[in-house]
C-alpha cells in the first residue's frame, strides 16, 4: 500500500460506502477505496462551488490529472497519488467520473439527459475497476449495476418531488432485476442492492434502517 493511501480516510464517506469498501478483496481495495474517495471529492465540489464555472475549472484539473502520464503527475496531493499507486495507468477510467459530476454541476434543472451523464460516469469508473481486476466477462451486469447505485444515490439525495420521480422514472427497467456480480466486485453488488432496495421504496436513504443493513449483511457474504 502506498504511503498516500494511509492518509485516505474513509470517515466522511456514506455508511454504504464505508461497508462497500470493507468488503473487497485486500488486492481491490485500495483501488476501490480511492476510487469511491475520488467521487466524494467530486461531490463536495459541487456541494461548495457557488459558481457552476469555478467548479469546471477544478474538475477540469483533476480530468488533466487523471489522463497525464504517470510520469509528469504533479507531487503533493495524496488523494492523486494513492489513485496513481493504486490504479496506474488504469486511472484514465477514472476521468468520466468527472463528466458526470460537472453534468450535475452545469445543469439549471435535473433533465433526461444529465441523469444519462451521471450514471455513466459512474458506470465508467466501475467498469475501470472491473478491468483491473479482469472481471469483464459480466459486462453488462457490471454496468447495469453501476446505474442502479448511481440512480440510487442520486434519488436518495434529492428534495425536489419531481426531480426525483425524474431519477426514479429512470431506473425502474434498471432496478427490476437482481444482478449477479463476481466475487471480486462485492463492493458495487453490495451498493447495486442497496440502492435497488431505496429505489423500490421511492428513494429511501441506501443504509437508513434494520432492512438496509440486513440487505448489506447478506449480499456482503452471498453476493445476491
Amino acid at each position: 500500500m502506498a504511503d498516500a493511501e494511509l492518509l485516505i480516510s474513509d470517515d466522511d464517506a456514506p455508511p454504504e460506502v464505508r461497508v462497500a469498501i470493507a468488503h473487497a478483496p485486500a488486492e481491490l481495495r485500495g483501488a476501490v477505496r480511492t476510487m469511491l474517495a475520488l467521487d466524494r471529492q467530486f461531490a463536495s465540489i459541487l456541494a461548495t462551488t457557488s459558481e457552476p464555472m469555478l467548479g469546471q475549472v477544478r474538475l477540469a484539473w483533476w480530468r488533466d490529472r487523471l489522463t497525464e502520464p504517470l510520469e509528469t503527475m504533479p507531487k503533493g496531493n495524496p488523494l492523486l497519488e494513492a489513485i496513481s499507486a493504486t490504479w496506474g495507468p488504469s486511472r484514465v477510467s477514472l476521468a468520466p467520473l468527472a463528466d458526470g459530476w460537472e453534468a450535475l454541476l452545469v445543469a439549471d434543472d435535473l433533465d433526461d439527459a444529465t441523469i444519462f451523464r451521471f450514471a455513466e460516469g459512474r458506470e465508467a469508473a466501475w467498469s475501470g475497476l472491473a478491468g483491473l481486476a479482469r472481471q469483464g466477462a459480466r459486462t453488462n451486469a457490471i454496468r447495469q449495476a453501476a446505474r442502479v447505485w448511481a440512480l440510487g444515490d442520486l434519488a436518495s439525495n434529492i428534495s425536489d418531488p419531481d426531480e426525483k420521480a425524474l431519477v426514479l422514472s429512470h431506473a425502474e427497467t434498471l432496478a427490476q432485476a437482481a444482478l449477479v456480480l463476481p466475487r471480486k466486485l462485492r463492493p458495487l453488488a453490495i451498493l447495486g442492492s442497496l440502492a435497488r432496495r431505496s429505489l423500490a421504496l421511492g428513494g429511501a436513504p441506501l443504509l437508513g434502517d434494520r432492512g438496509a443493513a440486513l440487505t448489506a449483511f447478506r449480499v456482503g457474504i452471498f453476493g445476491r
